[in-house]
C-alpha cells in the first residue's frame, strides 16, 4: 500500500515539474540564450498604432433620390410602357389611363361654349333691337309729353306713350342683362374646358426626372387612385446607406465624416460620407438614423443589406512586419536585438492586414527585429 502511495506520488511530481517547464517553454516573453552568430538579412521595428475599434450600425442601401410615381385622378390603367430596370428620360410615358370619361367630359365643355357663344351672339342682336325700340318710344314719348303740356295730347295718349318708353327700357335692360349672362357662360365653359384638358393630361403619366426605373407596382386593369405610389424613379443622384446607430455612438461621428461601408452580398467595402443625422432617436430602439452617401459601383442596389462602421473606441497596438515572425510548429518567434546581441524570443501574434501582424505579447515598441534564419 505504502509502495502504491510512492508511486502516485513521484507520478503527480513529475506531471507538475512537466507542466511549469511547459509554461516556461510557452511563456510569450521567453527569451533563450543569446546567439553571437545570427547575422539579419535585413532590420524592422516595431511600430505603436493607435487603431479604432468599430461597431457596425445595420442599414440599408437606399437611392439618395426617389421618386414615387402616382395618379392625380381615379381610373382603370390600360398599359404599363416601362418595367424595373429601365433607364428613363423626363417626359417618358410611363403608365396610360382610362380616358373616355375625361374625354367625354371635355367635349361636354365644348359644347356648352358653343351654346353660350350662340346665346351671346343672340343677346347682342336682342340689345341692337331694343336699343332701337328703346330710342323710338323715348322720341316719341318725348314728343307726346310736348304735346300733353300745351293740351295738344290726351291724357290717354301720354299714358300710352309713357307705358311704351318703360316697356322699351325694361326691354333694353333685359337684353343687357342677358348678354352678361351669356358672357359668364363663355367664361364658364372656357374654364371647363381648361378643366377637362388638364383632366384628360392626367391620363397620361410620364416620368418628371431623368432616372432609373427600380419598382413597378401596377399592372394593366389595375385601378388606379389619387396618391396610392404606381412606381418609384431613382434620380442620378447616386446612392447612400440609411444605418440605424446606437444612442452611445451618435455624438463619435458628425455631418462630413468619412466611415467604411460594408455591402456583405457583393463583398465590397466602400467610403462612406456622412451627409445627414436625424435628430431624434427611436424610442424603441435608442437609435438614431444616420445617412451617408457611397460611390455608385457595380453590383451594389437599391434595398441591399448594408453595414456602416461607426468607431467605438481607439486602443494603442504594437504592429511588426509578418516577415520578421519565425514559425516554429504552432509557436511563433522573433530575432530582437538587445544591446550589441541578438536573442531569441517567444511571441504571440494576430494577423492585421497583408503586410503587417499585431503583437499581443512578447514586445515592445520601437524594438529591433531581425529578418532572416535564424542560427
Amino acid at each position: 500500500m505504502s509502495s502504491l502511495n510512492t508511486h502516485v506520488i513521484c507520478n503527480l511530481i513529475s506531471k507538475t515539474i512537466l507542466s511549469v517547464l511547459l509554461v516556461f517553454a510557452l511563456s510569450p516573453c521567453t527569451t533563450a540564450d543569446a546567439d553571437a552568430g545570427y547575422q539579419p538579412k535585413k532590420t524592422v521595428e516595431t511600430k505603436a498604432r493607435t487603431v479604432a475599434q468599430t461597431y457596425p450600425a445595420v442599414g440599408t442601401v437606399r437611392p439618395k433620390s426617389e421618386t414615387s410615381i402616382s395618379a392625380q385622378i381615379s381610373a382603370q390603367i390600360t398599359e404599363v410602357h416601362v418595367k424595373a430596370g429601365e433607364i428613363v428620360t423626363s417626359g417618358t410615358l410611363m403608365i396610360t389611363l382610362d380616358s373616355r370619361q375625361a374625354a367625354a367630359r371635355l367635349e361636354s365643355a365644348k359644347e356648352a361654349l358653343r351654346g353660350a357663344k350662340a346665346s351671346r351672339d343672340k343677346a347682342r342682336q336682342a340689345i341692337h333691337s331694343a336699343q332701337a325700340s328703346y330710342t323710338n318710344a323715348k322720341q316719341h314719348f318725348a314728343r307726346i309729353k310736348s304735346f300733353y303740356a300745351s293740351g295738344a295730347a290726351t291724357q290717354q295718349e301720354f299714358e300710352n306713350a309713357q307705358a311704351g318708353f318703360l316697356q322699351a327700357r325694361a326691354a333694353l335692360s333685359m337684353s343687357r342683362e342677358s348678354l352678361v349672362e351669356a358672357e359668364a357662360g363663355i367664361q364658364q365653359a372656357t374654364e371647363t374646358i381648361t378643366e377637362a384638358k388638364v383632366h384628360l393630361g392626367f391620363s397620361e403619366i410620364i416620368a418628371p426626372v431623368d432616372g432609373e426605373i427600380i419598382r413597378v407596382l401596377v399592372e394593366p386593369g389595375d385601378l388606379a387612385l389619387p396618391g396610392k405610389p404606381l412606381a418609384a424613379v431613382r434620380t442620378k443622384g447616386g446612392l447612400r446607406i440609411e444605418a440605424h446607430v446606437r444612442e452611445g455612438l451618435i455624438n463619435t461621428i458628425k455631418t462630413g465624416s468619412h466611415l467604411q461601408a460594408v455591402i456583405p452580398t457583393p463583398g465590397l467595402s466602400v467610403n462612406a460620407v456622412v451627409e445627414e443625422i436625424i435628430p431624434y432617436a427611436d424610442p424603441n430602439t435608442r437609435t438614431f438614423l444616420v445617412k451617408a452617401a457611397i460611390p455608385a459601383k457595380e453590383g451594389i442596389y437599391s434595398g441591399m443589406y448594408a453595414k456602416l462602421m461607426v468607431p467605438e473606441t481607439r486602443r494603442t497596438i504594437i504592429t511588426l512586419d509578418k516577415e520578421a515572425v519565425i514559425r516554429a510548429g504552432q509557436l511563433e518567434l522573433v530575432m530582437v536585438k538587445t544591446d550589441d546581441t541578438w536573442q531569441r524570443r517567444y511571441i504571440t501574434t494576430i494577423p492585421l492586414d497583408n503586410t503587417c501582424v499585431e503583437v499581443l505579447s512578447g514586445l515592445a515598441a520601437n524594438e529591433t527585429i531581425g529578418i532572416g534564419e535564424a542560427r
